[in-house]
């Protein structure tokens, strides 16, 4: 099994900068790809960025520019690095691992963009 844990969300001006971070445990050997998702209140989940085993990254066009994506394999943390936060990027944000048809979930962290 794998456990991912974000955390970083919170509320921020727009803008303003927020990292996310998402601590992965368990059997984390052979992940293929890591990632965030998010989901706005009424909308579905929208996949936002993912960085494979090889270091390749992919963003959605709303964020490209504005957001990227680590990873520490050390600490076995993925990173999302936020700036110039806009008010449509206020969500829940999932953290996610991939290892061939099994995808691993975190429980999100919420990240409020407002005035």
């Amino acid at each position: 099994q794998v456990q991912l844990v974000e955390s970083g969300g919170g509320l921020v001006q727009p803008g303003g900068s927020l990292r996310l971070s998402c601590a992965a445990s368990g059997s984390i050997f052979s992940i293929n790809t890591w990632g965030w998702y998010r989901q706005a209140p009424g909308k579905e989940r929208e996949l936002v960025t993912f960085i494979t085993s090889a270091g390749i990254t992919n963003y959605a066009d709303s964020v490209k520019g504005r957001f990227t994506i680590s990873r520490d394999n050390v600490k076995t943390t993925v990173y999302l690095q936020m700036n110039s936060l806009k008010p449509e990027d206020a969500a829940v944000y999932y953290c996610y691992g991939n290892r061939n048809r099994d995808v691993y979930w975190g429980q999100g962290t919420q990240v409020t963009v407002s005035s």
